[in-house]
Parts: C-alpha cells; sequence; structure tokens
C-alpha cells in the first residue's frame, strides 16, 4: 500500500504544500511544476499520470469526477474553509489515515 502524495492546484495556498512538506508528506503545486493558467482538465490528467490527489477549491474538478474522468482522487476544499491550518491538519489526518489504493477515483470533502 502507498502513501497519498498531493497535487495542489492554483487557487490552493502554496503554504500548504510547504507545511505538508515539512511534516514529510510528498506535495507540489502547480506553481512548483510551472504550469499556472494551465486547464482544469490538463491539471487533473497530469496529477493522475503524476499518481497524485488533486487538492483544489475549484468545484470544475467536482463535475468533471461526476462523468467517469479518471483520476487518482481529489480533495474538495470549500472556499469558507480557507485557514491554512486546518487545511494542513484534515489533509496530514487523509494521509495518514487513507492510502493513495483507497482514495483512487474518489473525491473527499474536507
Amino acid at each position: 500500500m502507498s502513501e497519498i502524495r498531493f497535487y495542489l492546484d492554483e487557487n490552493m495556498n502554496p503554504e500548504i504544500a510547504a507545511q505538508l512538506i515539512r511534516s514529510g508528506i510528498d506535495a507540489v503545486t502547480v506553481r512548483d511544476l510551472d504550469e499556472l493558467g494551465d486547464s482544469d482538465v490538463n491539471h487533473l490528467q497530469r496529477a493522475t499520470e503524476m499518481g497524485r490527489v488533486l487538492c483544489t477549491h475549484d468545484t470544475d474538478f467536482l463535475k468533471m469526477a461526476t462523468e467517469n474522468t479518471t483520476h487518482t482522487g481529489i480533495v474538495f476544499v470549500p472556499h469558507f474553509q480557507a485557514s491554512i491550518g486546518v487545511i494542513v491538519k484534515a489533509l496530514r489526518e487523509l494521509h495518514a489515515e487513507t492510502t493513495a489504493e483507497e482514495i483512487q477515483a474518489q473525491v473527499k470533502y474536507l
């Protein structure tokens, strides 16, 4: 069983990834990959190809998930839950409690 690795899209604060990395969790941002401004479809495809769970505030990814789009997992964080600390804590818990195989093709709401 493998650990979840995260892909944070451009609407997620990059400090979230920095804090996850400091905790020993594998996380990258769209900024790290120099892919700002790319389409949502490409972000989801890239995250999937990289074997990463996409983290987002963007409801467009929820729509894609209902259309049977292949993905390695999506974590949706509502905009009202924008506190970096709360998001980091929830992602750490998800990482500790869930394997990459278990989240495959799943959507998790924080």
